[in-house]
């Protein structure tokens, strides 16, 4: 069990503020980056603190700057940095540990802010709050166009996520989506065409119907006939 950095009194668990001293610990990048936080802030403003953020560098392949508040800790990130961080710091991954994604997905972090919907750092819209990939247990608040927010301690349960095989999970996730959508493309191709839809769901086996096989020329003359 960690301790707090200020008074010693074992933490939480699931949580970065002492019940004894109130103080924060940061259990996100103690311990994993060497960081340097630059003098001047970044010009954006912490939605929790509403003090401005600094800038700081992991130092990861170079420079490699993320902004961070002081009081509370938490952390923002550009467009597909948080991704590039968890492949960067965790890595020889070659498998999906689901009994230990359940476990880090069972054991999420006890918000120390309750439900709240809160503005975007860059442009002070109110963000979307999502769950990151599949079984994180970790519900990010995101801003679709400057990136997405994480509360205190959210980092490092998605350090453990990553290395239980959650961003193989959420890869595997994506290419079925990825499937899926061709797959109703071609469905949708063949109604259009004149086909038979089923060939594109699995429902029949081409190689015992050959009558459904349809020479690629004659498939692109008839594409072409529709859309003429």
């Amino acid at each position: 069990m960690a301790n707090c950095c200020n008074c010693a009194a074992p933490l939480p668990p699931h949580s970065i503020l002492c019940s004894y001293c109130g103080s924060r610990n940061d259990t996100d990048l103690k311990g994993v980056h060497r960081y340097t936080t630059h003098e001047l802030d970044s010009g954006r403003t912490c939605p929790r603190c509403n003090v401005p953020l600094q800038s700081i560098d992991l130092q990861l392949n170079g420079k490699f700057l993320i902004e961070r508040c002081d009081r509370c800790l938490g952390l923002f990130f550009d467009p597909g940095e948080l991704e590039a961080l968890l492949q960067a710091t965790v890595t020889h991954v070659y498998t999906i540990n689901r009994k230990q994604l359940a476990n880090v997905n069972n054991a999420r972090r006890s918000s120390d802010y309750g439900i709240s919907y809160i503005k975007c750092p860059a442009c002070t819209t109110l963000m979307n709050r999502v769950n990151f990939g599949a079984q994180s247990g970790v519900i990010v608040d995101r801003c679709p166009e400057h990136g997405l927010w994480l509360d205190g301690g959210e980092l490092r349960q998605l350090f453990e996520w990553s290395k239980a095989g959650g961003s193989l999970l959420e890869q595997e996730r994506r290419e079925r989506q990825r499937q899926e959508k061709e797959r109703a493309e071609r469905q949708k191709l063949a109604m259009a065409t004149g086909g038979d839809p089923r060939e594109f769901r699995g429902d029949i086996d081409r190689s015992d119907t050959p009558e459904l096989e349809l020479d690629l020329l004659q498939m692109l003359q008839k594409v072409v006939k529709f859309f003429s």
